[in-house]
């Protein structure tokens, strides 16, 4: 199983909460544990904080997230100027401001950055899942995995192949 949720919002600070929140009950019905869930809604806080504040002209952004296996990607795209994340700065230690940049980067397993300069950015986070025991998301996300171990015969006939399936890092370029 495969879940992905997408959502464009209004470039407005109200639209963070329902983000986090609608990813964050998807995340405690798969049975994911709270400090990841915890550390998903912090990344994903702070990118969309980030298109807020500086993604002019943009009025909306893009936030979509893909759950499968045992990891989740999160792809947040903006349409405004672009940004140059080579030469984000750190902030002084005495900035209130600043840390958002470094705080995906500490709690992100992989980070890719996406300057589509004067068509926007694309900021794409992935964060390896853990579960409770017994958890729904240990059957139902990594299902496919288990089968593929066990060598179980791919599929034939005109049904999707169990072969097909592309894993989440590798379509992250979004146009």
């Amino acid at each position: 199983m495969e879940a992905t949720i997408a959502l464009r919002l209004p470039r407005d600070a109200a639209s963070v909460p329902v983000i986090r929140q609608l990813l964050d009950s998807s995340l405690h019905a798969l049975g994911v544990i709270p400090q990841i869930r915890e550390d998903i809604q912090l990344m994903l806080s702070e990118a969309c904080s980030n298109v807020i504040q500086h993604a002019t002209p943009s009025d909306d952004y893009m936030v979509s997230t893909e759950l499968s296996r045992d990891r989740c990607v999160i792809k947040v795209v903006d349409a405004g100027n672009g940004f140059d994340f080579s030469r984000a700065t750190s902030p002084a230690p005495t900035s209130e401001h600043g840390r958002g940049l470094l705080i995906m980067q500490a709690l992100a397993d992989d980070i890719r950055f996406v300057n589509r300069h004067e068509k926007g950015s694309i900021v794409c986070l992935e964060k390896a899942l853990r579960f409770v025991e017994d958890a729904p998301g240990l059957s139902l996300l990594l299902n496919e995995e288990l089968e593929l171990d066990e060598g179980v015969p791919e599929i034939v006939g005109d049904g999707p192949h169990v072969g097909d399936h592309v894993p989440a890092g590798d379509h992250a370029d979004v146009k």
